[in-house]
């Protein structure tokens, strides 16, 4: 075989088997952690997973060493109409072919009792646990500046009338 065909034999075996690096892969997208506040000893990682495994998965847990505890949560309405932050144990759905987005004032990744401070720019580790694609470990960066996607919660349907202003009794 000249060096023309080999070249072009192993060139059309590479080009052939990039869709299959591509399937079987939980990806994770646009990434970003923050504290609630500077020096706050809680924060959240929000992320864009896809998942190209080519079967239906759940995000079941997640790990990182800036804190002592880290959860799957999310927020949900109470009967009176106060949004709450609440631990999902049984984790999220990814369904082959589709992606799941974790936001603010949706699911995220909370981070409690964060062990040192998150500084802008630094990357975190995070180890995203799913029921059968396994670990997948990401770097996650710190974005203290980003602001949150404007339209996406109606504020004007919540129940603030039960919250007090400084200085109320």
């Amino acid at each position: 075989m000249s060096f023309k065909t080999t070249l072009l034999a192993a060139t059309a075996v590479v080009s052939l088997a990039l869709p299959a690096f591509a399937d079987g892969m939980m990806m994770v997208n646009d990434s970003y952690a923050r504290t609630s506040h500077k020096g706050g000893k809680s924060g959240a990682a929000f992320i864009v997973i896809e998942n190209h495994t080519g079967e239906d998965d759940r995000l079941v847990n997640a790990t990182a060493g800036v804190s002592k505890r880290v959860e799957l949560h999310t927020h949900i309405e109470s009967d009176d109409g106060i949004m709450q932050m609440v631990h999902v144990e049984e984790g999220f759905p990814v369904k082959a072919g589709e992606s799941i987005t974790m936001q603010r004032g949706g699911q995220h990744v909370m981070f409690m009792g964060i062990t040192k401070p998150f500084l802008q720019g630094e990357m975190i580790d995070v180890t995203l646990t799913f029921e059968k694609a396994g670990d997948v470990v990401v770097q996650v960066p710190v974005d203290l500046e980003r602001k949150p996607m404007h339209g996406k919660m109606k504020h004007g349907d919540h129940n603030h009338g039960n919250m007090k202003k400084d200085g109320d009794s």
